[in-house]
């Protein structure tokens, strides 16, 4: 992928230093990927009268690799405005048009690269111009003209028969590693990678692409800290070349720090600067902001598919709209049920959320159960696991999965104390759920969670706990609704330490919650109680 820059660059001066490099060939300042020697070594020469086309032409090349977009811009541009001097070459007025488009400069690039000679070279880069000037029609005729280019075949075993014939082409191991890394192979990504690391240590695109293998390997900080060794390479540099690129990872390496400083600026540079400002928004709860950055585009990968789906149905949630909704069940089918992304363990998950939304649980199951062993210690997905077994009244494993769970701030909120609360409830342990409750502030959440465990508790037999419910339900709110349930789960009490299922200690309490309520029906229920613990031996 090219990065441009947001704006064009200015030129680098790099000071002459005649005595140090007279005696030092340019060949060899190429091959060690020196491009600020080669330079220094071109301008000399250039200083000291020597003009060739074949000395431009190597400056405009070292200039652009040293990313010194608009140095080698102006050189090749001499190039272009001398043909009877230098021989004319259509291909320089491409080479100026990349130089162009690493600057931001798209229009100016577009208008160049049609001089060019019709090559692959002037169609990619007009298929990039396309893609970032946002022009549909455009992009997919570029696309077409690529199909055939070998660049769009299985690319992994293009390049490696390329490798066989040629193995002193070093860089395809860097290409083979970039493609297994989309195919989420990241321990074969690096290890192809390395190949090309022990030829090239300081390769700024190997570097960062082994910092994103260790992220997704390993974890955030070891990501870093391979991303440190990038990171003094660019302030050695002065170029500042991947500066953006590594700014934009640290990010994401850091779990989001410093998003809202360093990914706005970089929005229109970096593809996935949005993608990741949207993920920031939405964990940090700010739905709104997240929506608003991602309502205009136009999804094209399956990960954009899938952010849009997961920004769609969290607003959706958040502001009852089944368009919404809808709209992310179908983002979400659309990536699953792709044949490049349905073997995929992001493809399942999409599946998974698809029917979730649709409230089949019963194939949620099939596609979360096909990649649970990759999510041992994941938070969302131990929440969405719980709850789909809860739906499926399969509550012991729905309770496991919810217990697993370490974000505090997850373990908070009021759905997932109510899920678990019924799923205590349902595997007998009711008094939990009720402790559940006894930890919460009183608000309307509170409120909620005790008419669940008033009514699963009367549902599931647990008459003493949907008893102590009932009573704080009517006295918060003299509904005789609540009295109706009270009673009825205060006389399911007596009739269960009638039977022997209760011990007898527990009718002092029933009794007490009875003489909360004004009811005529009370003296009767208490007379009734007190008649048989004293026939059996009990006084009160």
């Amino acid at each position: 992928m090219m990065i441009p820059r947001a704006k064009p660059a200015t030129s680098t001066p790099v000071a002459a230093k005649a005595d140090k490099y007279k005696t030092l060939k340019l060949e060899d300042f190429i091959k060690d990927r020196d491009y600020t020697g080669a330079c220094t070594v071109l301008k000399w020469n250039r200083n000291s009268g020597e003009a060739s086309k074949d000395l431009l032409e190597w400056l405009a090349y070292s200039s652009f690799h040293l990313g010194n977009y608009k140095d080698a811009q102006d050189v090749l541009q001499e190039l272009t405005a001398n043909p009877d001097k230098y021989e004319e070459n259509k291909d320089y007025h491409t080479y100026v048009a990349c130089c162009m488009f690493y600057q931001g400069m798209y229009q100016e690039a577009e208008v160049e690269a049609q001089k060019g000679t019709s090559s692959q070279l002037q169609n990619r880069l007009l298929f990039h111009i396309a893609h970032k000037s946002n022009d549909e029609s455009k992009l997919m005729h570029f696309h077409q003209k690529l199909q055939d280019n070998i660049e769009d075949q299985e690319a992994i075993d293009v390049y490696k028969r390329i490798l066989m014939d040629s193995r002193e082409y070093l860089a395809l191991n860097v290409y083979i590693a970039l493609c297994y890394y989309k195919l989420d192979y990241y321990d074969i990504s690096q290890e192809v990678l390395n190949v090309y690391l022990q030829a090239n240590p300081k390769s700024a695109i190997s570097i960062n692409l082994k910092a994103c293998n260790h992220f997704r390997l390993y974890n955030g900080k070891a990501a870093e800290q391979e991303l440190k060794q990038l990171q003094d390479l660019i302030s050695s540099s002065p170029s500042n070349f991947g500066n953006e690129l590594m700014q934009h990872n640290m990010v994401v390496f850091r779990n989001g720090e410093n998003a809202l400083q360093v990914l706005p600026p970089l929005l229109y540079i970096i593809p996935e600067a949005r993608l990741n400002l949207v993920i920031y928004y939405l964990r940090n709860d700010e739905v709104q902001e997240a929506y608003n950055l991602i309502k205009d585009v136009d999804p094209s990968t399956p990960q954009e598919y899938t952010l849009k789906g997961v920004v769609n149905a969290t607003y959706g949630q958040l502001h009852e709209s089944r368009e919404h909704i809808k709209m992310a069940q179908q983002y979400f089918q659309l990536v699953g049920a792709s044949a490049s992304e349905c073997d995929t363990i992001a493809g399942r998950q999409c599946m998974a959320s698809c029917f979730f939304l649709l409230r089949n649980f019963e194939d949620v199951m099939i596609y979360l159960n096909s990649i649970k062993g990759y999510f041992e210690n994941d938070d969302d997905f131990h929440w969405n696991y719980g709850v789909a077994k809860a739906c499926n009244s399969d509550f012991r494993e729905g309770e496991a999965s919810l217990l697993a769970i370490q974000n505090e701030k997850y373990k908070a909120e009021y759905c997932y104390l109510s899920w678990l609360a019924r799923c205590y409830i349902m595997n007998g342990k009711a008094r939990l759920a009720w402790e559940l409750y006894l930890k919460m502030e009183t608000s309307s959440e509170s409120f909620n969670l005790l008419q669940l465990i008033a009514n699963d508790c009367y549902k599931t037999g647990a008459f003493f706990y949907s008893a102590k419910a009932f009573d704080v339900l009517e006295r918060l709110d003299p509904n005789p609704e609540y009295w109706d349930g009270k009673r009825g789960a205060c006389v399911g009490v007596f009739r269960q330490v009638v039977a022997g299922q209760e011990p007898k200690d527990i009718l002092r309490d029933v009794i007490n919650m009875l003489r909360n309520t004004n009811n005529p029906q009370v003296d009767v229920i208490i007379r009734i109680i007190k008649k048989w613990s004293k026939d059996n031996d009990m006084g009160h």
